[in-house]
């Protein structure tokens, strides 16, 4: 029987084992950052990772959700997703700073945003899109703007949304596989979010993760190396009536 110690020394080295992809490692708001989840924290014995407001998901090797998973809950926060335990506070029409370990050049795709009310299961989490980015200017994407940060980019709660508990989905789709099927690579990233301020307006309706995409949309079955001048992007239309 492993040890305490020997636990978490393992778990300590798997997410490390790949290091083509990444994670959030946290957000910055107004100038100050709050620590998202670790993907080893999922193995550790109950009661004794760290508390944050990221969602911790069976990702252990920095993978993703693959379009034949689309259909499950896992594409709502990644595999296997378990809610934050703490809340990062926020303004409605503040800016929101995600932060990645990594993120590999060759991985490029759109960087979508989605808020959704409260919920402790991901399953019932109902998403509304606030913002969306992919082809920047010529062979330039979102991804590589990522990695011209240093790993960091940014999305603008909606100003007028209502106070209140909620949850935002973080996601990169890769594309560099995407041109055959079950080639695209999902990677959202949950955390969960304590919003104030004065607005009024709250998502009226919102899809739930496992009706966001199917494997036949075109942004997701999608040759990202032929001649482009556009991105078609997957899942419902931005929800701009808090903006």
């Amino acid at each position: 029987m492993r040890s305490y110690a020997a636990i978490l020394g393992l778990a300590a080295a798997l997410p490390r084992l790949c290091s083509a992809h990444g994670f959030v490692t946290g957000v910055t708001i107004n100038g100050v950052f709050t620590n998202g989840s670790d993907p080893v924290w999922y193995w550790y014995p109950e009661g004794t990772a760290p508390e944050t407001a990221g969602w911790d998901s069976l990702n252990q090797d920095l993978g993703f959700v693959s379009p034949d998973s689309f259909g499950t809950s896992d594409i709502a926060c990644h595999k296997s997703a378990t809610v934050g335990k703490k809340f990062v506070s926020v303004n409605a029409g503040d800016t929101i700073k995600f932060a990645w370990n990594t993120w590999p050049d060759s991985h490029k795709g759109p960087i979508i945003n989605y808020i959704a009310p409260y919920s402790a299961t991901a399953g019932d989490l109902k998403w509304s899109k606030i913002s969306q980015s992919a082809i920047v200017s010529g062979t330039t994407w979102a991804t590589d703007e990522l990695i011209a940060n240093g790993f960091t980019t940014s999305t603008v709660l909606p100003k007028n949304l209502k106070a209140g508990d909620y949850v935002i989905r973080h996601e990169i789709i890769a594309l560099h596989g995407a041109q055959s099927a079950n080639g695209a690579q999902a990677y959202p990233q949950c955390l969960n979010l304590r919003v104030g301020g004065s607005g009024t307006v709250v998502p009226s309706a919102g899809t739930a993760g496992n009706a966001l995409y199917k494997s036949t949309d075109a942004g997701i079955n999608f040759n990202l190396y032929v001649s482009y001048t556009d991105y078609p992007f997957p899942g419902p239309q931005l929800w701009t009536a808090a903006n």
